[in-house]
This record gives C-alpha cells, sequence and structure tokens, in this order.
C-alpha cells in the first residue's frame, strides 16, 4: 500500500482540497510563508491548500522504484488520507508532470489543474536528449559537488535575470537540502515522461502558467499545450523564470487567485 506524504496545510480542513506539488529542486517549501506564501495565499482564498514532500524528499519516504507511476500514487493516497474525494493539483514543474499523470490515471481524483513551468513530455523522443541531460545533470554530483554544490547555479540558471536576488537565494537554501538520492531518483523518473496523447481526454478547468524568461519549459511549449488541453487558459507573466511563485510570488498569486475563484464557485 502506498503510504501518504508529508505535508504543510493552510485554510479550513472542510473546504475543497487544493494540493500542491513541488519540482526536482524543490520541497514543500517552496509553497511556505518563507519562501512563496502560495499555501497561505490559497489557504485564504476558501481552499483547503496542502504542501507536500513528494517521496525522497522532506520527511515523506523513498519509493522504489521511483517512477512516475509510483510518484502519482503517492499523491492519489495522500487526498485518500486527507478524506477528499478530489483535489485541485497545483504542480510546477516535475510537480505539473506528477499532476498530469494523476489525471492521466485517475481522472476521477482530479478537480483542476494548474500547471506551472511544465510540460506535458520531457525534451525530444529518441532518448539521446534525454540521457545527455542526466548526463549533465548528474556530472557534478558524481564529482563530488553535492546538492549544496550545485545549488547556486542551478538556481541561477533557472530563475530570470529580473529576480531579486534574495528571492534567488531562498530557492537555493530549498534545492541545496534535497537529498542527492533523491534528486538523482527525481531526474531518473521523469526523463521518460510523456502524457501528450493525454492532453484532448483532460477534462477539469485547467490554467497553465508560463514565465516569459523560462527556459526550461518555454512560453511556446506552455501554450502549445494549453492548446490541447479543451478549454484550458493560458497566462504568461514578464519578468519571470521558472521559478515563477519562488522569484515573483505577487505577479504569481495575481494570476492564480481569479483561475480559483471560478473553480471554487462550481
Amino acid at each position: 500500500m502506498t503510504a501518504p506524504l508529508a505535508f504543510d496545510a493552510w485554510g479550513d480542513a472542510t473546504a475543497p482540497l487544493a494540493l500542491l506539488l513541488h519540482g526536482v529542486g524543490g520541497g514543500r517549501a517552496v509553497w511556505g510563508d518563507e519562501v512563496s506564501g502560495t499555501g497561505r495565499v490559497i489557504g485564504d482564498a476558501g481552499w483547503h491548500a496542502v504542501a507536500v514532500d513528494l517521496p525522497g524528499y522532506g520527511d515523506s519516504p523513498a519509493i522504489d522504484p521511483c517512477d512516475m507511476a509510483g510518484l502519482a500514487a503517492s499523491v492519489v493516497a495522500t487526498i485518500d488520507t486527507l478524506g477528499a474525494q478530489a483535489a485541485l493539483l497545483v504542480g510546477h514543474s516535475m510537480g505539473g508532470m506528477v499532476a498530469q499523470e494523476v489525471v492521466a490515471r485517475c481522472a476521477d481524483r482530479v478537480s483542476g489543474l494548474v500547471l506551472s513551468g511544465t510540460s506535458p513530455a520531457f525534451g525530444k523522443a529518441g532518448g539521446a536528449w534525454q540521457q545527455q541531460f542526466l548526463r549533465d545533470r548528474l556530472a557534478p554530483l558524481d564529482a563530488g559537488l553535492g546538492l549544496a554544490g550545485l545549488a547556486p547555479a542551478l538556481a541561477r540558471g533557472m530563475a530570470s535575470p529580473a529576480a531579486p536576488p534574495e528571492a534567488v537565494a531562498r530557492c537555493v537554501a530549498v534545492m541545496a537540502r534535497v537529498p542527492e538520492a533523491s534528486y538523482r531518483a527525481a531526474l531518473h523518473a521523469i526523463v521518460g515522461f510523456d502524457r501528450r496523447a493525454d492532453l484532448a481526454r483532460i477534462a477539469v478547468p485547467t490554467l497553465c502558467l508560463a514565465g516569459a524568461d523560462d527556459r526550461n519549459a518555454p512560453p511556446s511549449v506552455m501554450q502549445a499545450m494549453a492548446e490541447r488541453i479543451a478549454g484550458a487558459e493560458y497566462l504568461c507573466l514578464p519578468g519571470v523564470g521558472h521559478l515563477a511563485n519562488m522569484e515573483a510570488p505577487e505577479p504569481f498569486h495575481r494570476a492564480l487567485l481569479p483561475f480559483l475563484a471560478r473553480c471554487r464557485a462550481r
């Protein structure tokens, strides 16, 4: 049986559930008050906002194998633990991929989607690009740099040049705490991800949020994804990179809240 995930929560526990899913270099802290305040903002908007540590991160146990099926199952187990029939999934980067995996496997457990800085497939078809990505990301770790040593360059490369230095520093602090084994496992889990064929089957309200300066999930990719999801909304945040809610919380929240209000009204 899949174990539920460790989490932080905001808002009324009897309100509709919004489950917040982080990226490869994250953890539940990316949604917390010290980094972005996103969880509290969603809770104040009438939701039971729950930010989880995905398997192997923070206080959540690792899973073996660590694959997309297992990550999705851990999310569904957490929805069960929280006593909800369905959840609105707010996913950033890898978290957005996990959200797509959940809706593809268990559509009745998802009431809506917010997909931030993510894509429906990882890289180009054929495998060569994915393997080069793994080599590039893992080489510094293989050389003994560690996540604490890798995090500053990673965060600077993901954030917009316009991101405040203090915001980037908060992202670095979160990334530096990710266990190396979990980071490696997550990278291997996402390189084979491909749910492009399932986009047309998504039948819940969906918001695709891009950052204009995001080089990991470019706006063109996210807009094309939105166009394949019936009724999906697409917004691009100017001057924002891949770490949208962390580097630019206020613009991110302004884009998010009207969509949440429409979902809440349903």
